[in-house]
């Protein structure tokens, strides 16, 4: 009997040479399938053997952001330029051998940048210590795509963090499985798909082992979004794409580098210049989705330095968390001043969601 490693060969080999079309896409959707769950469990079996030495790292502040990029690229400059961190700079690859974190303040928020070994080819393959670093990317708020105006082959380090299940710039499709003893699977669309159809939806639940269960599948999806939401290990992180050393090109190159990028969002820099540094922070403020939130104790003016910084969307009841544990246990009421207010001092409960640079005053039982 073949060994997983061997199928994975010859699933991979077969896609190869399979034409995506209306009568192959049932075949190559089950192909994927099985190929994923056999990634997946070959995975989960590494996972289970002897450990190998890997990167410890402890998240602090507001959000973590991870610096992915080939080697030499300048991720170790940025990162003294951003924040209170002193990497390691040289003109030679791999330079970084390690984790170096650094503290970025900008706006009220403290964001922690990690400067990550260099990615490459395969390495999510465990080549040049890969997966160490893709099991520190894994665990950030934020990851930064960084290239410079020499390498903008930014799609080779997108394919290893989706080989190492991370998805970029993405959210999980709107699906729901529900288990049951008997029935067989009930597949249920409540939008058109292009894509998909019932047969095949059942036949890639089956090779993950769903033979009794009702799926409801609430937006137009392919198989590799289907596959993503079955298989339950994905992660789903937000990113930018940081192009470095633009002062050693001229204009027409990175209007030319522009369109090789065609689909991203490019924020050029010159981290050793510090050209566009000070655009790079109010990007990574706004891509984490941050609001501040000015505190008003009872009957004192409000704390207009130091403000209270959490998640676009946010409510009063978040609010509380983030002051203490204590706060929502107990909470009387709160008082808002700003745009989330109809008036001035507008009495609120738990549940009213704040905008950005609002005045609060929480109330709590004594």
């Amino acid at each position: 009997m073949a060994t997983i490693e061997e199928q994975i060969k010859e699933i991979e080999d077969e896609l190869a040479r399979t034409d995506y079309n209306k009568k192959t896409q049932h075949h190559i959707g089950k192909l994927k399938a099985k190929l994923a769950r056999l990634k997946d469990e070959i995975e989960l079996r590494r996972s289970k053997g002897p450990k190998t030495a890997g990167y410890a790292v402890k998240k602090s502040g507001n959000a973590t952001i991870a610096l992915v990029g080939f080697p030499s690229v300048g991720k170790s400059t940025l990162l003294n330029k951003i924040t209170n961190a002193e990497s390691a700079v040289a003109a030679y690859k791999f330079t970084t051998l390690t984790v170096v974190p650094g503290l970025l303040e900008h706006k009220g928020a403290k964001i922690q940048v990690l400067d990550l070994p260099g990615l490459i080819k395969d390495a999510s393959k465990g080549k040049g210590r890969g997966k160490e670093v893709l099991s520190v990317v894994r665990s950030a708020d934020m990851i930064i795509l960084m290239i410079d105006v020499f390498e903008t082959n930014v799609q080779i380090l997108v394919d290893e963090l989706k080989t190492a299940n991370i998805r970029l710039n993405q959210k999980p499709a709107d699906i729901v499985i529900a288990k049951k003893n008997r029935g067989g699977i009930t597949v249920n669309f409540t939008t058109r798909q292009t894509t998909l159809d019932e047969d095949l939806v059942r036949d890639m639940m089956n090779e993950y082992g769903y033979i009794n269960a009702d799926i409801v599948i609430r937006e137009n999806i392919v198989e590799d979004q289907l596959i993503d939401y079955i298989s339950g290990n994905r992660i789903y992180i937000p990113g930018l794409v940081v192009l470095n050393k633009t002062d050693l090109v001229n204009d027409a190159y990175l209007r030319h580098i522009g369109k090789r990028l065609k689909g991203w969002k490019v924020i050029p820099i010159s981290a050793e210049k510090e050209v566009g540094i000070d655009g790079l922070r109010d990007e990574i403020f706004d891509a984490l989705r941050f609001i501040r939130i000015y505190m008003k104790p009872q009957g004192k003016e409000a704390d207009l330095v130091e403000p209270l910084v959490i998640k676009d969307g946010s409510d009063i009841g978040m609010v509380c968390d983030a002051i203490h544990r204590d706060f929502r246990r107990n909470f009387r009421y709160a008082q808002v001043w700003g745009r989330s207010a109809r008036f001035p001092g507008q009495m609120v409960g738990l549940e009213h969601v704040v905008k950005d640079q609002d005045v609060v005053t929480v109330i709590v039982k004594r």
